[in-house]
């Protein structure tokens, strides 16, 4: 089964480095980890010139590219989040930027306390991580300086065979 959870909070409450240390533990204990990140603005990989550019700017509607190791498939679409986790089920964990209202377990970041609304309105909060340490909150909750504990809680939680 698929370990999936999102990591969310407002712009720069620390999402892109939390994340980045749990697929580094998750990997470092032998687990296979997707990503899906939210972006709210237009965005591209591609770089013009490019074979694969030309290839969209010709109409396609869907180019990938690979290599002995990597392939990228691009689409000239928005997807759905559950479209994307369903085309990652192969791997063990699924970590989520963003995506705010979907409803998978989430730890919501706390960068200041107007954020506090986050914990209340959102659905599935299973931890919070917070730059302010007098706030607490029904659910585990870290300071951001703490995330290694975080991360720990998640392995022993979402993992349990990772305390073997």
């Amino acid at each position: 089964m698929t370990n999936i959870i999102q990591v969310v909070g407002y712009k720069n409450a620390g999402k892109t480095t939390l994340v980045e240390n749990m697929v580094r533990a998750l990997t470092e204990e032998g687990y296979a980890v997707g990503t899906v990140k939210h972006d709210g603005h237009r965005f591209d990989i591609d770089h013009e010139g490019t074979d694969t550019w030309r290839h969209r700017e010709a109409g396609a509607s869907m180019t990938a590219i690979t290599s002995s190791e990597r392939t990228v498939i691009m689409e000239e679409k928005s997807s759905e989040l559950d479209d994307i986790i369903r085309r990652m089920l192969a791997m063990d964990a699924i970590i989520v930027e963003g995506f705010k209202e979907a409803d998978y377990p989430k730890v919501v970041m706390i960068r200041s306390a107007k954020d506090v609304e986050l914990v209340h309105r959102l659905r599935q909060v299973i931890a919070v991580v917070t730059w302010v340490p007098e706030l607490s909150f029904p659910v585990p909750t870290y300071s951001i300086h703490q995330t290694n504990l975080l991360i720990a809680w998640l392995l022993s939680t979402l993992c349990p065979e990772a305390d073997q």
